[in-house]
């Protein structure tokens, strides 16, 4: 009489139940996915903090907003443009090795920001050294990771790691934001670099570079891909892919858009909205809250936008995305007051579904356009977004000092926008099976 135990293994070893079980069983593609959507959101809540030093920072120390302001600038740049050498590094030394070491900066920066007494000092720690922690965990290593492990349903992920960033914002600014209120902002920072260090281990015993490291085709692939050799000479690659790029029209129009992106959303709103509102009577930790609300609905928005990369012409997303962000803009001057109100909410909640829902469309353009070099190319198109970050992180402290108010800002970004709008509409099509290199 057979034993029943042996019926199952019979089962599972007949070619039917070996599909059925490779079927039912979830792709270690979408792991890798959870464990970068971690490290992109402690990413983004350790570039939430800035935002709230300016006043603290400001009164302690005296420096004026704009030299704060130049501190953020320096991070918000150095973000940027380290993305494509750190896509260039992921391809030498691997994914895990440089995520771990650009934890450890961050939390180097933030910690010795603790014993900081003069403002180049802020410079060095926040600007240069945060900057490139944050910079070396930037979308562009969402687009290594989503062009490494998916076939399929590429939009719809870079979607989820895009909202990663504002799910930092929501996780940890209303807390950064307390903290800074009530225990001043040298525990806010400390609070930063321990979060930054118990990452760590998390992206080192979970993380993988490649799915041929373990036994796997992409997500959606039939076909397995062999892991490519290390490819060296990293900044030289990097500046290579740039100088090729640069002798299209699409880079441009892209880094043009992507830079017009970077000012009105980390430059003037993630950096200036918190003291512009507090101008207004605003309390600091309420205005923080907004912002969070701004990353709650910014997770909805970039997810629906990864949905609709899938499925409709991308310039014309993107085009509709800028316009509808210039619109709002242009109205916040009007909505700025000492309490929230029903207006201000629906800003945040309009401005929170634009926030970032222009990644998508444009790391698929960049994938259409330049194939297997579209992590490195959007690394410097996303450098471009942070150079406009960093000169309105600049000009809005500037603003401020010089007219008494951030109105003239607010207005110059909407502009801008509607700019950025036109712009996505003439950027020429991809080639397809470019779009499926990668």
């Amino acid at each position: 009489m057979p034993q029943t135990s042996d019926l199952p293994a019979a089962h599972h070893a007949s070619p039917a139940g070996e599909a059925f079980r490779r079927r039912r069983r979830v792709h270690r593609a979408w792991f890798v996915a959870a464990v970068t959507f971690v490290t992109i959101t402690g990413a983004a809540a350790f570039r939430s903090l800035p935002g709230l030093l300016i006043d603290p920072l400001h009164e302690e120390f005296g420096w004026s907003r704009a030299t704060v302001g130049l501190a953020v600038s320096v991070n918000l740049a150095l973000y940027g443009l380290t993305a494509p050498f750190a896509a260039a590094l992921m391809d030498r030394y691997g994914i895990r090795r440089v995520v771990a070491a650009a934890l450890t900066m961050i939390a180097l920066g933030s910690g010795l920001t603790v014993w900081m007494t003069a403002a180049w000092q802020l410079l060095l720690c926040w600007g240069l050294l945060v900057g490139l922690g944050t910079g070396s965990m930037a979308l562009a290593f969402a687009a290594t990771v989503t062009n490494r492990w998916f076939a399929e349903r590429r939009g719809l992920v870079t979607g989820i790691l895009t909202a990663a960033a504002a799910s930092g914002q929501l996780v940890f600014l209303p807390l950064l934001s307390w903290i800074v209120q009530e225990h001043q902002w040298r525990p806010a920072a400390v609070t930063v670099a321990l979060a930054a260090l118990a990452v760590v281990p998390f992206v080192w015993l979970l993380l993988r570079d490649h799915p041929a490291d373990v036994g796997l085709a992409p997500y959606g692939s039939a076909e397995f891909v062999p892991k490519p050799a290390p490819v060296p000479g990293a900044a030289r690659r990097a500046l290579s892919v740039l100088f090729s790029a640069a002798r299209t029209g699409p880079f441009w129009l892209l880094a043009g858009t992507f830079a017009i992106c970077g000012a009105s959303t980390n430059g003037l709103v993630q950096t200036h909205f918190v003291p512009a509102a507090h101008d207004h009577g605003m309390p600091i930790t309420a205005a923080a809250s907004l912002l969070a609300v701004i990353g709650v609905f910014d997770v909805v928005g970039t997810i629906a936008s990864g949905w609709f990369t899938d499925r409709f012409d991308t310039r014309r997303l993107l085009a509709v995305y800028y316009a509808l962000r210039g619109i709002s803009l242009l109205f916040l001057p009007m909505l700025l007051a000492p309490s929230v109100h029903p207006p201000m909410v629906f800003f945040i909640v309009f401005y929170g579904l634009d926030w970032v829902a222009t990644v998508p469309p444009t790391i698929a353009l960049c994938r259409e356009h330049y194939g297997d070099r579209s992590a490195i190319v959007f690394g410097w198109v996303l450098a471009s977004h942070q150079v406009g970050a960093a000169v309105v992180a600049f000009a809005g402290g500037a603003a401020r000092d010089v007219f008494g108010s951030y109105d003239v800002v607010w207005y110059a970004s909407g502009a801008l926008c509607a700019a950025a709008a036109l712009m996505a509409l003439v950027i020429r099509r991809g080639s397809p099976s470019r779009a499926a290199v990668g």
